[in-house]
């Protein structure tokens, strides 16, 4: 399966099952996830990136762990929307990831997520350090988050 554009990802969905969010940096990953409902997105952990192999097992520990449908993956568009290195290793790890598992993937515009996570944080007066620990988890829920609330507001209106 290849990486999918919104409307097919959307329909590639059963009702239910979480959804595992991605934010792939170059030294940790950032990973987060939903609930089986796709209400809200969580932060789980910042991955720190060792080899592919391993990265790609421990996603697919807490995907398989959470019960999940499909994987997002945040990338990292020019704030013009071209695409650069950044955008291009985020899709070569996509297409890794599809040769370890065929499972749905979409790819959501993360532009400015880290650094309005980032802003969050400062104005509730986390630390140096305690945002270092965090930022790539929340960075990824908050990505997560924009398709969750894209996917709820495209849902059909529940019958009476």
């Amino acid at each position: 399966m290849p990486v999918l554009s919104y409307e097919d990802f959307r329909n590639a969905l059963p009702p239910s099952g979480a959804l595992l969010g991605l934010d792939p940096g170059s030294k940790i990953i950032g990973v987060a996830a939903t609930d089986p409902a796709r209400r809200l997105a969580m932060p789980v952990e910042s991955l720190k990136r060792t080899k592919f192999t391993a990265d790609a097992q421990r996603i697919f520990e807490l995907f398989d762990a959470r019960t999940c449908a499909g994987l997002i993956i945040g990338l990292p568009r020019n704030m013009d929307g071209s695409e650069g290195p950044s955008a291009q290793s985020a899709r070569a790890f996509a297409r890794n990831l599809l040769k370890v598992r065929d499972t749905p993937i979409l790819f959501y515009d993360e532009r400015l997520s880290t650094a309005a996570v980032t802003r969050q944080m400062i104005e509730g007066d986390a630390s140096r350090a305690q945002r270092a620990a965090i930022v790539d988890q929340l960075a990824a829920a908050y990505v997560l988050q924009g398709v969750v609330d894209r996917l709820m507001n495209d849902a059909p209106e529940p019958e009476a």
